[in-house]
């Protein structure tokens, strides 16, 4: 596997895994092992993890394989968080004083949502109960940590992660070692906007359930049950969300050792696990299995059985994901298929958002002609209404001119009438008056002719 940011921290001891199969076994040896408890004084090579403790680096050099092979079967409880501050080279004492000024200088704009948050957080443990010491060390690490990555800020999940780093070390400390995950783990990718660390993940499981367990994962994908389904609060939390904390401690023992990638040994070793069941199980039934208690019930001691308190085998739980070979070379191709498939969604984005400038902009000049063709048809309505009422007016102006015209003809005819009643009345008048004139006439000329 490929470590991120655990430069000084040694690979996982490959004897634990047989060469030949990707999901097997472990040898007996590594079996044996596994089986001592880490909390089991007795069974503590207390000199070895005195010289890890004196000498880290030392013995990283020195005794790679056996510092490896001690913590697949778990870091004692009493040096845990001093180990992990050891093998992630995150005791920072400037970041302490970082932490220090944020808690009681500066206020931050997601304070609400973490209060919110603080009572669903390990609500089962009393050390994080409201009121309680680590309820407010919690609030305090969550709050530094968003005012000092604004980008990141706030994210629902992120105190489930800082809660097993409070139950074994200070809460300045737990800052300066959350603040290394984020950063050089590659932890903080699963926070920024989008999630790009978190779906590059997801890619990656899904990838190997489907070279690892063809049978579920082709099970699961008919059922169209995602990895993201259930794994999104695996991986965002390292399985803190739900898990019990002795299944967390020994994720996070890996996680510090071998780097983020550790949590596919864990999440396929549970996966061919739980095979069996899944497969009888469908869409519904299949993420509610995976997310909920169901998962790792199978793990609970027989001596638990018809205990009040519930007592899990973790050895076992561990075994299991030892027993899981991946190999950094496949984890690189996966995340080279996600690129390309990143990189060609992208593209098939870009293409559908040209589609949508171009069909706004369509859009907009469609508009932009039916505006014009209402205010044309507007006026096209007018300009009939116009043509319409001057038709109107010409044919009443029509029918009054003919109406004038026969007033005129009328009055023409009543003329004319009227002239020639007249010229018959100075006829009959130039008539009666003729015979009494004629003798004065000649009366005249004669009178005339006389002289």
């Amino acid at each position: 596997m490929t470590r991120t940011g655990a430069e000084a921290a040694p690979e996982v001891d490959q004897d634990v895994q047989e060469a030949d199969t990707t999901i097997q076994t472990a040898d007996s040896e590594a079996e044996a092992d596994t089986t001592q408890h880490a909390d089991n004084s007795d069974d503590v090579d207390w000199d070895f993890w005195g010289r890890v403790m004196n000498n880290y680096q030392e013995v990283a050099h020195e005794n790679p394989r056996e510092l490896s092979r001690a913590i697949q079967i778990g870091i004692p409880s009493q040096l845990r968080g001093l180990c992990w501050q050891l093998l992630s080279a995150s005791k920072d004492p400037e970041l302490e004083l970082i932490y220090a000024w944020y808690i009681r200088q500066k206020t931050s704009p997601h304070e609400k949502q973490i209060k919110k948050d603080l009572n669903r957080t390990f609500p089962e443990q009393e050390y994080f109960k409201d009121g309680r010491v680590g309820q407010e060390n919690l609030y305090n690490v969550v709050k530094a940590y968003s005012l000092y990555d604004e980008e990141v800020g706030y994210v629902q999940g992120m105190a489930f992660i800082v809660g097993p780093l409070l139950l074994n070390m200070p809460d300045e400390e737990a800052f300066s070692t959350l603040a290394r995950l984020m950063k050089s783990y590659g932890l903080r990718s699963h926070f920024t906007p989008n999630m790009p660390g978190l779906q590059l993940r997801l890619f990656q499981f899904d990838r190997l359930l489907e070279d690892l367990l063809p049978l579920l994962h082709r099970h699961l994908t008919r059922q169209g049950v995602k990895t993201s389904h259930y794994a999104t609060q695996w991986f965002m939390t390292l399985f803190s969300y739900r898990f019990p904390l002795e299944f967390v401690y020994r994720v996070l023992d890996s996680v510090f050792a071998e780097g983020i990638e550790a949590i596919f040994r864990f999440a396929v070793g549970l996966m061919s696990g739980a095979e069996e069941d899944l497969l009888k199980l469908n869409f519904e039934q299949a993420p509610a299995y995976l997310k909920n208690t169901q998962i790792f019930d199978r793990y609970k001691s027989e001596a638990a059985t018809g205990s009040e308190v519930e007592t899990y085998d973790v050895d076992r739980f561990a075994r299991q994901a030892y027993a899981v070979q991946i190999h950094s070379s496949s984890l690189d191709g996966y995340a080279a298929e996600f690129e390309e498939s990143v990189k060609a969604a992208t593209a098939h984005r870009r293409e559908l958002e040209a589609a949508r400038i171009v069909n706004r902009n369509l859009a907009a000049k469609v508009a932009e002609l039916e505006d014009q063709l209402e205010k044309i048809q507007g006026e096209h309505v007018e300009l009939v209404k116009d043509a319409v009422l001057s038709k109107v007016a010409k044919e009443e102006t029509e029918e009054e001119l003919i109406r004038y015209k026969m007033l005129y003809a009328e009055l023409v005819l009543q003329t004319d009438q009227a002239g020639s009643n007249e010229n018959m009345r100075l006829s009959q008048q130039s008539s009666l008056r003729s015979p009494s004139t004629r003798p004065s006439t000649g009366n005249a000329s004669n009178g005339g002719l006389s002289v």
